[in-house]
């Protein structure tokens, strides 16, 4: 099936949006740097959208969950392409099984991202936030990890792997 045209033109026109903020320098040496990083504008604020990417985000992931495995190669391939929108693009969190869900179904379209350990470590924040909104948290990482890729990107394990070992 693939993806539609439009959704992939709209998301690399937000990717090509976010790049120069995604890519902006960061200078370390200036005492106030985290203070700037954590209190300035949001990406998708500062590129002025917000509404868009949100909304493209929403439509990968349903098409990643009630597609085929086309489907969600071919979101795993444009996430990977679209590296600023991969980056700024996240979706509220709500503490809640299916708030959970999604944010294990985007974890799963980003496949392991740039880095297997940032993902890790967002996985591990992910699980200890649905626990302790009392999420029973096996049967969804599960669910989703039959989603999930099975290549082993960066030597860590494949994603539906980590999923499986999460529980």
């Amino acid at each position: 099936m693939g993806l539609p045209t439009a959704l992939v033109d709209e998301v690399a026109r937000i990717d090509a949006l976010l790049e120069p903020i995604a890519k902006r320098p960061v200078d370390t040496a200036d005492p106030d740097w985290e203070t700037r990083m954590r209190e300035g504008p949001r990406p998708l604020d500062e590129a002025n959208v917000r509404a868009e990417a949100e909304a493209a985000l929403r439509e990968l992931l349903a098409r990643y969950e009630r597609g085929d495995e086309e489907d969600r190669v071919a979101v795993r391939a444009l996430l990977d392409r679209c590296s600023s929108f991969r980056w700024a693009t996240y979706l509220p969190y709500a503490h809640t099984p299916e708030g959970f869900r999604q944010q294990l179904l985007h974890l799963s379209a980003r496949d392991q991202g740039s880095d297997t350990r940032d993902e890790l470590v967002e996985l591990h924040d992910l699980c200890t936030q649905a626990r302790q909104a009392g999420v029973d948290i096996g049967p969804l990482l599960l669910e989703v990890a039959e989603l999930s890729s099975t290549e082993d990107k960066y030597g860590m394990g494949s994603l539906r792997t980590l999923l499986r070992a999460a529980g």
